[in-house]
């Protein structure tokens, strides 16, 4: 049961509700999550700006398989429900691709070293190696795009670390844990 109040939509004020029924209108439907942080309108300000901002900085499934890495790493039910039926319904992501990205890899060895180095970045807390920044390098990623992926990141630490606080009810499907001991 989520630990923090939900206001009801009566008691959200008039711009708040705007920022909703936008959400509403992107996902179909407007989250607990969402709704848990219209409490304070300047929160759901900044996330909804800091999540509209960093959807232009990396491709939409590069940005989906840095969410759920990050959600894995961070242990976060909630995220992963929410982006695993992001990434399958609008990111077009099979269920083996949305399972690597949990475990910082992909389909795709491009994407796969930014989910591993956003996962690393995590686990660190931002202390890569020489070699983890060389490996993200190597796969193509130019500076500009790894401080692209690290913002990425760090913009899912932040819905996770609000999730895990409030453990925020599931309005979709949970999501099955998965083998984390898989090679990446």
């Amino acid at each position: 049961m989520s630990r923090l109040n939900v206001p009801p939509s009566e008691e959200v004020p008039a711009g708040t509700q705007q920022a909703l029924d936008n959400v509403g209108a992107q996902l179909g439907f407007i989250p607990n999550m969402f709704r848990t942080i219209a409490s304070n309108p300047s929160v759901l300000e900044v996330v909804t700006t800091l999540q509209g901002t960093l959807s232009r900085v990396l491709d939409g499934r590069t940005r989906h398989s840095i969410a759920l890495a990050v959600s894995q790493a961070n242990g976060c039910g909630y995220c992963l429900a929410m982006h695993t039926h992001v990434a399958t319904e609008f990111g077009g992501m099979s269920s083996d691709d949305i399972e690597l990205a949990r475990v910082g890899s992909s389909v795709d060895p491009k994407r796969a070293a930014a989910a591993r180095f956003a996962q690393q970045v995590v686990e660190s807390r931002g202390r890569v190696s020489d070699a983890e920044l060389a490996g993200v390098r190597s796969a193509g990623y130019t500076d500009p795009q790894i401080l692209a992926i690290v913002t990425v990141a760090v913009q899912f630490l932040l819905t996770n670390f609000i999730n895990n606080v409030n453990q925020t009810d599931l309005d979709i499907p949970a999501v099955d844990s998965v083998d984390t001991t898989v090679p990446r």
